[in-house]
């Protein structure tokens, strides 16, 4: 697979969001064992952006690993400072995850704002889980749903 090309400001964006970020791998004595690569690959489709971490002291090697975790994975190279890898591949499990929460049933997190007494505060926001069977009503209250009603020439047939 050959690796990502990314445009210079992409990459300068991805090593700004990268910069608060911790290695989530650590490449020890033993280099890329396949073992690695799949937590890298994992890493990608999990997060996007990931750190690696090489622990040795030759560059060129660090750099022939870098390389290689680009080709293989289809990731893009942000940055390599030091004994730290930085890749980013854009995340494609989101959208499959999306379309399974699409569906109507199920537990929901809704942003409900919740009211003070006293006037001059501001309503805080609060996330809130709504089952299948419930509704969330005007005040920002959780109410069951009510049952559904049947017709009246149906109860008397029943």
């Amino acid at each position: 697979m050959p690796k990502l090309e990314l445009t210079s400001a992409e990459r300068s964006a991805h090593r700004s969001d990268a910069h608060a970020l911790k290695p989530i791998v650590l490449i020890g004595g033993d280099g890329l064992t396949p073992a690695v690569m799949k937590e890298v690959n994992n890493g990608l489709n999990f997060h996007g952006l990931i750190k690696v971490r090489v622990f040795g002291d030759d560059r060129e090697s660090r750099v022939a690993i870098y390389e290689q975790l680009c080709d293989e994975l289809n990731a893009a190279p942000i940055q390599h400072i030091g004994k730290l890898l930085v890749l980013y591949r854009p995340k494609i499990e989101k959208e499959v995850e999306d379309k399974r929460r699409s569906k109507k049933s199920g537990p929901k997190v809704v942003m409900v704002k919740k009211f003070t007494r006293n006037p001059q505060r501001r309503p805080k926001p609060v996330a809130t889980t709504v089952l299948g069977n419930e509704r969330v009503a005007a005040g920002g209250q959780v109410k069951r749903a009510k049952p559904r009603q049947s017709s009246v020439k149906k109860r008397q047939l029943g």
